[in-house]
């Protein structure tokens, strides 16, 4: 199928607004860590409840030490590294100026796929890459400068366009955005090895390798997330949570559309497409998210916004035409 790659990039952007949607009640109800190793551990779970009913194996079928090695680096930068910086961001500077800086992560995925696995973009794509970044952008930066509800973190540090933000929300932001794009980089020279590793006849085991690769990745990401937790003394809180029963309802919503749907998804994607347009259609989250926040939170929507969405649709549309 041809742009099977970008259209499943699309879908992963879809599955990812609905998890930053129940992820903000989730978070805001047990915790971001809590929500976080929850997210780890749920994933676990129906990764490999997958893997037994399809394969017969719970655990990755014929991954080798090095498949292994380039997966759990995977997971430590965009899970443990990527997501710390994602979520610290958003306590020094807001969840939107947080998400601008998320929009490195193309630029993140396509230089360090150039240096670490040899892959170039066209001159089309290079232009679609530009083009959907700024709409996004737009989009982004709009909703810091005129949204009429601000967070209180927001109020508090006196977040918005035009003024300086804070060095050390600045320097998470960064830290976000390029570990989710180096971290789908590694995923996607991991699971290019691991195809070398799949005996011919595997076509099962060959099918679930982006829900193998989603595996590994979050053992790294349960690991690193966990250790963090209780150094931060935030150990109590993973088992409070489970008091909450909406919580931990939209933890698993957010389990399923995030690491175990989402992320295996964006793996997927990256079989057929280049890390760097894959990233790119990944970030359209903060515009499929405009219109489901205002309906569900009353987040008002700007005419900026909505040009910006426009900008962002053609230049997805450059990756097809």
């Amino acid at each position: 199928m041809q742009y099977l790659g970008e259209t499943i990039s699309l879908g992963v952007a879809v599955s990812w607004t609905v998890t930053a949607l129940v992820a903000e009640v989730a978070s805001k109800r047990i915790g971001a860590q809590a929500l976080n190793v929850w997210r780890m551990i749920l994933s676990l779970l129906l990764l490999g409840l997958t893997l037994w009913v399809l394969t017969g194996s719970a655990l990755p079928l014929y991954a080798d030490a090095t498949t292994w090695m380039w997966l759990l680096s995977s997971g430590l930068v965009g899970y443990v590294f990527g997501d710390y910086c994602l979520f610290n961001s958003y306590v020094y500077m807001g969840s939107r100026w947080g998400q601008l800086f998320m929009m490195l992560a193309p630029i993140a995925a396509s230089l360090s796929a150039w240096l670490l696995i040899g892959e170039t973009l066209s001159l089309r794509a290079i232009l679609g890459i530009v083009v959907t970044l700024t709409g996004i952008s737009m989009s982004v930066v709009s909703r810091r400068e005129k949204g009429a509800e601000e967070s209180a973190v927001e109020s508090r540090h006196h977040v918005r366009a035009g003024l300086k933000v804070p060095l050390k929300g600045v320097l998470f932001g960064i830290g976000a955005g390029v570990g989710q794009g180096v971290g789908l980089v590694l995923s996607k020279a991991g699971m290019e090895h691991y195809a070398l590793t799949i005996p011919e006849g595997s076509e099962a085991v060959g099918s679930l390798m982006p829900f193998a690769s989603t595996m590994m990745r979050a053992v790294a990401g349960l690991v690193g997330l966990t250790v963090i937790m209780f150094l931060k003394g935030e150990g109590s809180r993973l088992i409070s949570a489970l008091g909450d029963r909406r919580g931990m309802l939209c933890t698993v919503i957010a389990t399923v559309t995030g690491p175990f749907v989402g992320v295996s998804l964006s793996l997927m994607a990256l079989i057929y497409t280049s890390a760097g347009v894959a990233q790119t259609l990944m970030s359209l989250t903060p515009i499929l998210i405009l219109w489901p926040s205002h309906v569900f939170f009353g987040q008002r929507v700007t005419r900026v916004e909505v040009c910006g969405a426009v900008i962002s649709v053609v230049g997805v549309s450059l990756f097809f035409f």
